[in-house]
């Protein structure tokens, strides 16, 4: 056995360190599935506020008479989006309820629109609305729901 001890070659290292890269399928199947996840939990979040706008633009839509109650429902889709996004706006009213939603929305409104918002709930069903107000207080909703949703 001694005598083929010299016959043996010596272990040779390699001459440059084991590198990371390239890596292996594993690593990429694990890397893959983590960005899956976090695409998928963005989708997710893009789809359910987009859902929650259309939502209400769909029963602003559907509001086309120009009355009384055309105006509370208004009032009341602009508040279930603040009960939603801004809770703490949720106990304004009057100018203050005005003065937020303009704060938080490029089209603004004041005079008569403004006054409509405010005093529709108190109004009788059968006083007069100016159905131009009506038209202006729908966009303004609209938009308003375009920004904050």
């Amino acid at each position: 056995m001694d005598s083929n001890l010299p016959d043996l070659r010596d272990i040779h290292l390699p001459s440059e360190a084991v590198s990371v890269w390239p890596l292996a399928y594993g690593w990429w199947v694990i890397l893959l599935t983590i960005i899956s996840i976090l695409l998928l939990v963005w989708l997710t979040m893009f789809l359910r506020r987009k859902s929650k706008k259309i939502y209400a633009l769909k029963i602003l839509s559907s509001l086309r008479a120009n009355n009384r109650d055309s105006i509370i429902k208004m009032s009341e889709i602009l508040r279930r989006i603040c009960v939603y996004k801004y809770p703490q706006a949720t106990s304004l009213f009057g100018q203050q309820w005005i003065d937020f939603l303009n704060l938080h929305c490029s089209h603004k409104i004041s005079g008569s629109v403004a006054d409509l918002l405010i005093s529709a709930p108190y109004m009788k069903a059968t006083s007069f609305i100016n159905t131009k107000d009506i038209t202006k207080l729908r966009d303004f909703c609209s938009s308003w729901i375009g920004e904050n949703l």
